[in-house]
């Protein structure tokens, strides 16, 4: 009976591509990620506490998104059956490749910090029409994001909600393949130009 109502829930928001308002709202829990001062907010990683339902619902569009959008062979962050094992082990064979011919092998590590905050709503969206995603999830994943508003608990307490108008929700199990889409987009001209490169997630090896 439970499963009989969810499932007709999640087919009515499908349907009328709008989710309860009860989902915009989330709690930002920030975790010190033991390395420098306690009290500066950049060494902190928040995440976001969602409701459960909305997490199997994001799930559900997460499978979906995934069948509809591919991303480079050279992503290995999130991708089903790809980790950080097997991208050290191919960095570390090309090296040992290189060192047997006795070549140079000059590679450029790139970090993009808080990558996850700083992505536009609007580039998201565009995105994930240059995929080629179905219109209808797009405007499902964008009803997901509409007026999204989020308080923030600490060991002092609990803040007002407030808007957040940017970045991937924290915590979201759709928000890496989302990222996924984004940084594969935004950076299909530069991988074109290069006779190798590695993604994970938003680290790159160039």
């Amino acid at each position: 009976e439970g499963v009989k109502l969810l499932w007709d829930h999640m087919s009515k928001i499908e349907e009328q591509e709008q989710m309860p308002d009860e989902w915009r709202e989330s709690v930002m829990v920030p975790i010190f990620k033991n390395k420098g001062d306690v009290q500066e907010c950049g060494n902190h990683r928040g995440i976001k506490l969602l409701s459960h339902t909305m997490k199997i619902w994001e799930r559900i569009m997460g499978e979906r998104l995934r069948e509809e959008a591919g991303v480079a062979e050279g992503q290995f962050g999130f991708m089903p059956r790809k980790g950080t094992t097997n991208a050290i082990f191919i960095v570390w064979q090309m090296a040992e490749k290189y060192r047997e011919k006795q070549i140079d092998l000059h590679m450029v590590f790139i970090d993009l910090e808080n990558a996850y905050d700083r992505v536009p709503r609007q580039e998201m969206w565009r995105c994930m029409r240059e995929k080629m995603v179905p219109e209808k999830y797009v405007r499902v994943i964008k009803e997901m994001y509409r007026d999204a508003r989020t308080r923030v608990r600490s060991g002092v307490g609990v803040t007002e909600s407030f808007e957040v108008k940017v970045g991937l929700h924290q915590g979201s199990a759709l928000s890496p393949f989302l990222f996924n889409i984004v940084f594969d987009e935004l950076t299909k001209e530069v991988r074109r130009e290069l006779p190798w490169n590695m993604m994970y997630a938003d680290d790159v090896v160039l």
